[in-house]
């Protein structure tokens, strides 16, 4: 019986492969419409890489310079295929009849979407209804997170009333003054560049590029910080990529993120890195978009083959793998495999303790202990463990917004960096130590000398903690001579114990049955009706000529160093793409100690899964009034 079902699997897969060829070489060549320069030449090369490996059919690449310009191309019949972001996917399907074929997916933390939100600092008494009057930074005109998501949404909740569809004009009546890239045409209000910088001749202001010091992400952020305005519209990652000593420019040296805090949409604000519960807006990843008579399934054959992550099936991590099969019955299809290096990824979360045998408490002795934690909202450190003991009765709490508290009751003392804010308990900051000279304690920063797993570790090897909630590595990485830190020189690795959810206590290195959860890899989701061995056939013979080398065509999927990026198309940090084997479903992908962690911590007031579908109808709704404004030429 197994050996017909290994055979008719075999005859499946085979079937549906051919098809797929047959319909590849029914199509001469994809013509691929770049919008940048370096995307045309990551292209080209890719085009030889393909061509190499003889993938069907032949990849070519056209200039079109912008997106608006590849729309037009590909409605001409001078290209066929071309990635655009979400409000351009409509206007292109819209107005051109383009159709998406496959998808795009950014990292592990959010799969293939960005949050959209309102950063204010810290103490300004700013609430999300409290807007009108303010002063406002944006990304620029017509941008998604920093235009169309702030005002469809002050929009669609009636805050702002647009007469004549007139945006530009509702919006200066709005705030009291502005910065918005690119709103400096005779059409627009003088109130909407009112705040902008211009370059550092103090020309070019409120041009919508990088020579305005205002402009972008970055520009809308410093915007904020310097002063200029009081609201910012930016994506969630915006804060942290530009505090905290991780941005290079001086404007941004010594800005801290706990300075500033989210607005979010039922009146609150919260720290910075809990975007996922306080946005304005979740925003769908760009696509890749073809004629309607292009058969979709050619342009997925050739990416495939060529390209793990861009396919109409979606790569997902964790918390998203479980809403796509809990929520909408998606099922993994392949997961991805990483680097030794990149322990970002599948690893194990351990709840780590001291040996002590005169005190081998368990993981049901630890209310009343000590609690050392990588940061706050991060998986090894908080939303793992807490979730579990939280799921488990260990740790009672009534709502989301008691979590905090719950766990400063549960515990004596802890180090949770990030956690010092207004309305969390100071207990959460309690052990932690700060620099070398006592400053920025609490911080989630390196400043805070008990931040991270290293920190955490220290946390416990100093005595200051009883348990450290961090990966599974960590102490290996600080221990048996491999940490030369003075703190961490003499220790042994044999002198800690993991403690199990049985309630044993383990060694070290027995990690891989003893520990909270398995955080898992990446996975590929799919519709259950989708072959998950031709998917998984095509991109396995994609990374054997483009995977770990680039096989003598110079171009290698998971390296982006030659085109002066990071994470082009794929992680750079990827090397294979791995079959599911006998985790097919998405809870044998996330395993059940994982689920545990994310139905503790992902309670609806906590996950806000309450507001995701209006947040989505948000998008879907307000973009198109958005559109129909600028298509009228008053926007």
């Amino acid at each position: 019986m197994k050996s017909s079902r290994n055979v008719f699997y075999l005859l499946f897969f085979h079937a549906e492969y051919f098809l797929l060829v047959f319909a590849a070489l029914s199509l001469e060549r994809i013509r691929w419409c770049t919008v940048s320069e370096q995307e045309l030449s990551k292209c080209n090369d890719m085009s030889k890489a393909f061509g190499g490996a003889g993938i069907l059919p032949r990849l070519e690449c056209t200039a079109g310079a912008s997106a608006a310009n590849c729309t037009q191309m590909i409605k001409d019949g001078l290209a066929d295929a071309v990635t655009l972001d979400g409000r351009l996917i409509y206007q292109a399907g819209k107005e051109h009849g383009l159709k998406p074929v496959v998808g795009e997916v950014y990292d592990q933390e959010i799969g293939t979407s960005y949050y959209a939100v309102a950063v204010v600092r810290k103490n300004s008494n700013i609430t999300i209804n409290s807007l009108k009057g303010v002063s406002s930074c944006h990304t620029g005109i017509n941008r998604t997170a920093g235009w169309d998501v702030p005002v469809g949404y002050l929009i669609d909740s009636g805050r702002l009333a647009a007469m004549g569809c007139d945006l530009p004009k509702a919006v200066s009546d709005y705030f009291n003054a502005s910065c918005i890239p690119g709103a400096n045409g005779m059409k627009y209000p003088k109130s909407l560049c009112q705040l902008c910088k211009g370059d550092l001749a103090g020309q070019n202001k409120c041009e919508q590029n990088s020579q305005e010091r205002y402009y972008g992400y970055s520009g809308a952020f410093r915007c904020l910080a310097e002063g200029a305005g009081q609201v910012a519209f930016v994506k969630h990652s915006t804060v942290p990529e530009n505090t905290d000593g991780r941005s290079l420019s001086s404007w941004a040296q010594w800005l801290r993120s706990q300075d500033f805090e989210l607005l979010c949409r039922n009146g609150n604000t919260a720290d910075v890195m809990q975007w996922r519960t306080c946005h304005l807006a979740r925003i769908p990843a760009r696509a890749v978009v073809v004629r309607p008579d292009t058969d979709g399934m050619v342009v997925f054959h050739l990416l495939n083959q060529g390209q793990k992550k861009e396919s109409d099936a979606v790569v997902l991590g964790g918390a998203d793998i479980y809403t796509a099969g809990k929520t909408y019955g998606l099922v993994p299809a392949a997961g991805e495999g990483y680097s030794a290096d990149d322990n970002s990824n599948a690893y194990y979360a351990v709840a780590l303790v001291k040996r002590n045998l005169s005190n081998a408490f368990t993981i049901n002795d630890l209310k009343g202990k000590k609690s050392c934690h990588t940061g706050l909202g991060r998986n090894a450190g908080w939303n793992i463990p807490i979730g579990i003991l939280i799921k488990r009765g260990i740790i009672k709490t009534r709502a989301c917004s008691d979590i905090p508290q719950a766990v400063s009751e549960f515990f004596s003392a802890s180090c949770v960096p990030s956690a010092k804010q207004d309305h969390y308990p100071s207990k959460l900051c309690q052990l932690c130590i700060g620099d070398d000279s006592g400053n920025n304690k609490c911080s989630a920063s390196s400043q805070e000398r008990y931040y991270s797993y290293s920190g955490a570790f220290r946390c416990l090897a100093q005595d200051s903690g009883d348990v450290a909630f961090v990966k599974h590595s960590t102490v290996f990485e600080n221990t048996d001579g491999k940490n030369t830190d003075s703190w961490a020189q003499n220790l042994k690795s044999s002198d800690f114990q993991l403690l199990c959810p049985n309630g044993a206590r383990a060694e070290v290195t027995q990690f891989a049955e003893c520990h909270l959860a398995q955080v898992p890899a990446q996975a590929i989701m799919v519709h259950p009706d989708t072959s998950v061995f031709a998917l998984y056939g095509l991109l396995d013979k994609a990374q054997v000529y483009f995977g770990k080398s680039s096989n003598g065509s110079g171009f290698k999927m998971f390296d982006s160093s030659a085109f002066q990026g990071k994470d082009l198309i794929f992680k750079d940090s990827a090397v294979e793409i791995m079959p599911v084997k006998e985790r097919r479903t998405y809870a044998e992908w996330l395993g059940s100690e994982y689920i545990a962690s994310l139905e503790g911590m992902q309670t609806p007031e906590c996950s806000g899964a309450g507001n995701k579908i209006s947040q989505y109808l948000l998008v879907t709704a307000v973009i198109p009034l958005l559109i129909l404004c600028q298509t009228q030429g008053l926007d």
